[in-house]
């Protein structure tokens, strides 16, 4: 899978690139990450990549001309291009595998004020990651980047990604770890008793419970039998 960034910031991505799930499947070539500077494609003598809004307003906006040829520069055929916008579809666990499918995902970084609105025109959607205002579209890249390569096959522990929150529209179970018992507050035994059906059941019950508690959202579309 091939993804490209665009931004005006591409060293924002410098750290985020050495992280352990990116530059592994990176070093597989499971993975190949291109950053493109939008700036590159500014033309003219001050290479503009912004400008006041028409009709007044306070910030800068990014040019249409500018944002639209990096875009074209980097699409191909089989292409899905990402407008990462406050105004778009929210991004959620179905999502981050619909995108992992693609083979070329291309995101492109919003700054300062914002878009030029003729900018959704050559993308084929927008994705906000929730109702917050970021200064730019970079952080957002970086989420979904994340979500979407640790799904690969052999970015996580075998099984690790299974039972995880939202993958099966619940909130995932509660877990435990040593020390056995702590200020009183003592691991359940069920998870001791080794009888693997029971703890299966266990975990099915709490990750309801939490779900319940937590985002009772979740369970207005989802049908249980429970």
């Amino acid at each position: 899978m091939k993804i490209s960034i665009l931004s005006i910031f591409p060293e924002t991505f410098s750290s985020f690139c050495e992280t352990p799930v990116i530059s592994r499947a990176v070093s597989r070539g499971a993975l190949e990450v291109e950053l493109i500077d939008i700036r590159d494609f500014a033309e003219g003598s001050f290479r503009k990549i912004d400008d006041s809004p028409y009709g007044g307003g306070p910030g800068m906006v990014l040019r249409v001309d500018t944002v639209s040829r990096a875009i074209e520069a980097v699409r191909k055929e089989g292409s899905h291009v990402v407008l990462l916008s406050p105004k778009g579809g929210l991004f959620n666990q179905k999502k981050a595998h619909e995108f992992g499918k693609t083979d070329h995902l291309v995101l492109v970084c919003g700054h300062y004020e914002g878009f030029d609105a003729r900018i959704s025109r050559y993308v084929d959607e927008e994705i906000s990651i929730g109702d917050y205002i970021l200064t730019g579209g970079e952080l957002a890249a970086m989420v979904i980047c994340d979500s979407v390569v640790r799904l690969f096959p052999g970015s996580l522990k075998e099984g690790s990604a299974q039972d995880e929150s939202f993958e099966t529209g619940l909130l995932e179970y509660p877990h435990y770890t040593h020390p056995l018992e702590f200020n009183g507050d003592r691991v359940p035994e069920i998870l001791l008793s080794g009888n693997h059906e029971a703890i299966r059941k266990w975990r099915e019950e709490k990750s309801l419970e939490e779900t319940r508690r937590y985002r009772p959202d979740l369970l207005e579309t989802k049908d249980f039998n429970t």
